[in-house]
């Protein structure tokens, strides 16, 4: 089929409310499923059992990077357990429907990870209903654009290390204590680590911070049977960029191949995390990008 991306090199400049919603993004929608590559045609994600049986937990799981990645879990048969915050219930619905029109399970769980406690909360409601974690994906986040830090809240400050880095440690070290060998932790850093976006400071930085922290955590348990790497995403069409960017920020929101990826095209590449195909990879970041070359 044709990309939906073919012809686009900027996508729709559109404006929501913080954390935006799937449901409300303007055409071409974001896809789960849905593979494009550089030349405009696209493929669906083919499933072959990569996951059969296990148990993911994936916070940030009501849209974007999240939602691709619970639906291509379920096509490679794990159950999932989705965290989003109360106001995302809409579209974590969505979610869950379509995970379940592919035969799978998908959990839901509301909460605000902003706050220590929820983490566990999250952690104790995965073990409930799954009665395990075998993969944790780190994906919440949160930014919002200020051009220079004279400017910048020192409460959004806060804020962002809190959803974005200290969720991560937090979900991370409750997890591990349920986790056996075999298990995988991936967190969702970004590009902007590498290229330091001026405009997203606290975001920016929050994602260097999540580099080094899966690097560290690697060393820690590699030699017990846990894997944990990172992906480190370029432009990806998400409601967190109506939701975040101004309209100049999404006109020039693109990579060399002359569009943002989908959420589908980085979900694959968590599955490749979570999977036996990366049986020998940890402490690594995937640079799912778009094109743009990077050092680390």
């Amino acid at each position: 089929m044709t990309s939906q991306f073919k012809d686009e090199k900027n996508i729709p400049v559109s404006k929501q409310e913080f954390p935006g919603k799937d449901r409300d993004m303007p055409d071409p929608k974001p896809t789960r499923e849905e593979l494009p590559d550089a030349g405009g045609t696209s493929t669906t994600y083919k499933a072959a059992d990569k996951l059969h049986g296990k148990r993911a937990l994936i916070t940030g799981g009501d849209s974007g990077i999240g939602a691709a990645t619970a639906v291509l879990f379920a096509k490679e048969g794990a159950v999932s357990t989705i965290v989003y915050l109360p106001e995302e219930e809409k579209d974590a619905q969505d979610t869950k429907k379509q995970v379940e029109s592919l035969g799978g399970t998908c959990h839901l769980f509301a909460t605000d990870l902003a706050k220590r406690e929820n983490c566990q909360k999250a952690i104790d409601f995965s073990l409930e209903k799954m009665g395990g974690i075998d993969i944790l994906f780190n994906n919440a986040a949160y930014q919002m654009m200020v051009e220079d830090i004279l400017d910048l809240p020192e409460d959004q400050w806060v804020h962002t290390f809190n959803i974005n880095m200290h969720s991560y440690f937090y979900m991370a070290k409750y997890a591990l204590k349920h986790m056996k060998r075999g298990a995988v932790i991936i967190n969702n850093a970004s590009i902007n680590a590498y290229i330091g976006r001026p405009d997203l400071l606290d975001y920016t930085s929050t994602k260097g911070a999540i580099i080094s922290f899966t690097r560290g955590l690697s060393n820690q348990y590699i030699g017990k049977g846990i894997r944990v790497n990172a992906v480190a995403p370029g432009p990806v069409w998400t409601p967190l960029i109506p939701a975040t960017m101004n309209e100049k920020a999404q006109k020039e929101f693109t990579s060399p191949m002359g569009r943002p990826a989908q959420p589908s095209e980085i979900a694959s590449c968590v599955v490749f995390l979570a999977s036996m195909d990366s049986s020998c990879v940890s402490g690594q970041t995937i640079h799912c990008n778009g094109g743009t070359v990077v050092n680390g």
